[in-house]
């Protein structure tokens, strides 16, 4: 996250991006709870020990992505960014529209509920890309934001517990180097609106889609595989975390979004499934 104004003063009205997300997020996990479906795992290892294979995994990807854009960056290939982030934003949201709208379709016993669903998926993708990369302010930071939560509940659902406790660990500590030391911070210094739809902006302050994804990959994974109590209390601890991290932005002008939410969220969830 990156402070647009050096005199910003946060408050709890800078967690409304991250509530909205959250919650379209929970709203998208009671959709996979109505009619739960069969999905191919993402994570590519089994689970034990190739959980640390799968951290490993997706942490390498989330710095070769970052990497590859802040070369571009830095030779000035707009075009190419933007092809890259409009295919992949466009195949994410394609994809996500057909699981959430079939499960929809499935809920109400609607026959033929995979082949109804292509038709406004496409629609829906459609609109979203145009929403992204064709305008700008407040719907297009909307459209990023609950595409946030959505993308994150799949992933919350598609991947086991000890691998989404190491994902979430390994990128924690990824995000601390990469804003400090690595690519995530030199492509903020050099504004996160040269990569259109991977990022938005609320009240001088600037943060990622993947921040909002993991947020809602942990609230999302608590909710389907450990009910409402710990999904409440891990929300809460994201929410505080975010908060803090918030201040600590005051000072320092850039932070990394993920180290505190992620650790307050895993351990008031956590603890929460030991109590009750």
């Amino acid at each position: 996250m990156r402070a647009l104004n050096s005199k910003v003063k946060t408050g709890i009205i800078h967690l409304t991006p991250i509530i909205v997300s959250l919650v379209f997020g929970f709203l998208c996990a009671l959709t996979l709870l109505t009619a739960p479906l069969e999905f191919y795992p993402v994570a590519p290892f089994q689970e034990g020990i190739g959980s640390f294979g799968n951290a490993l995994y997706f942490v390498i990807l989330v710095a070769i992505g970052a990497t590859v854009l802040y070369i571009l960056l830095k030779r000035r290939n707009q075009k190419i960014i933007t092809f890259i982030t409009g295919f992949a934003l466009t195949a994410a949201t394609l994809m996500l529209s057909i699981i959430y709208l079939t499960t929809m379709f499935s809920a109400l016993n609607i026959p033929y509920a995979d082949a109804l669903s292509l038709i406004p998926s496409i629609l829906l993708t459609a609109t979203t890309v145009f929403i992204i990369f064709r305008t700008s302010g407040k719907i297009s930071s909307l459209a990023i934001i609950l595409l946030g939560g959505a993308l994150g509940t799949f992933l919350g659902s598609t991947i086991p517990t000890l691998s989404a406790i190491l994902i979430l660990g390994f990128l924690a500590v990824y995000d601390t180097f990469a804003v400090y030391r690595g690519p995530v911070g030199k492509i903020a210094r050099g504004g996160l609106e040269n990569l259109r739809g991977l990022s938005y902006s609320f009240k001088d302050i600037q943060m990622g889609l993947g921040d909002l994804t993991f947020y809602s990959m942990l609230s999302g994974h608590m909710l389907l595989n450990f009910g409402y109590t710990a999904f409440i209390a891990s929300t809460i601890g994201i929410l505080c975390g975010c908060a803090l991290s918030f201040k600590m932005l005051e000072k320092k002008g850039m932070f990394p979004g993920l180290p505190f939410p992620i650790l307050f969220g895993l351990a008031a969830g956590w603890l929460t499934t030991l109590v009750f």
